[in-house]
């Protein structure tokens, strides 16, 4: 089976001529949610340039972007002299009013491509996947920093449709040496309306109930679990008083009946004093 990048840059080739290039959007392999609302990633011509004569010298290749428009292919993105256009995103509107450079970097010789098989190593897949990969619309700030220096590649429209061409640029003489075609239209996402949003549970995924219910039973258990942190002192608290009313009133049952073993002998006494009186008189 060939390498991955020969298939890439087969999928890049249109009539096996070099004239004939379009860019490509990136293979559900290496970018899954590809276009997004703002950004779309497209595959790099990896050994396209310089796959029928060997470059000689140092190259780089631009990425131009614009809105399509009725004549896109019509662009062009040179001048008379084949000196390339150096308009931004601000000087065009976004895209709307002509193309514009979103990206530059070096061209990568198809020998020092790195192995796509070691993208499984975390510290290694960014690294890869940029050497495979450009992703157009990926800086969010550059438009509003007054500070910001570099190109500017700033992200796209929603629901858009974009044209994207790759210009090879000789370093030595800075003037255009090839270019691809533009590519097909690219539609970035729609963003949803909230109203669209469907929230019957049926349509929700099983990870989504699942921890749905665990935060719909969390207030119970932490009720349960504040109870049974204070309830034994609770308990104590009551049987104490228990306790307490139980003393008192064994107590002022004893005083009640002292009361009462003291009323009967103040009343036998006083009897007793009215009958020696009535005696007396007599």
């Amino acid at each position: 089976m060939p390498p991955l990048w020969v298939l890439l840059a087969l999928g890049c080739v249109r009539s096996g001529s070099t004239v004939n290039l379009q860019p490509q959007l990136a293979s559900v392999t290496l970018a899954t949610n590809n276009p997004t609302l703002t950004t779309v990633a497209l595959e790099k011509p990896l050994c396209i340039f310089d796959s029928s004569v060997l470059l000689a010298g140092t190259y780089e290749v631009y990425l131009y972007v614009m809105v399509d428009s009725a004549n896109p292919r019509n662009a062009s993105v040179q001048d008379s002299s084949k000196t390339p256009l150096s308009s931004t995103a601000r000087q065009t509107q976004g895209g709307r009013t002509g193309p514009y450079k979103a990206a530059a970097f070096d061209l990568t010789p198809c020998s020092d491509l790195p192995d796509l098989d070691a993208t499984g190593d975390v510290t290694q897949a960014s690294e890869i996947l940029s050497a495979y990969l450009v992703r157009v619309g990926s800086n969010g700030t550059c438009l509003w920093d007054p500070n910001f220096q570099g190109l500017c590649n700033p992200p796209l429209s929603p629901a858009t449709e974009y044209r994207f061409k790759y210009v090879l640029i000789n370093v030595a003489t800075g003037l255009v040496q090839d270019q691809t075609l533009w590519s097909d239209p690219i539609r970035t996402n729609r963003l949803t309306p909230h109203s669209a949003i469907d929230t019957w549970p049926g349509r929700r995924s099983g990870g989504m109930i699942v921890i749905t219910s665990i935060l719909g039973s969390l207030p119970f258990f932490l009720l349960v679990g504040f109870a049974g942190c204070h309830c034994p002192q609770l308990c104590v608290s009551t049987r104490q008083l228990g306790g307490l009313d139980l003393g008192t009133g064994m107590l002022l049952e004893r005083l009640g009946s002292q009361v009462l073993e003291v009323g009967h002998a103040e009343a036998s006494q006083v009897g007793r004093g009215g009958r020696d009186v009535d005696l007396e008189g007599h």
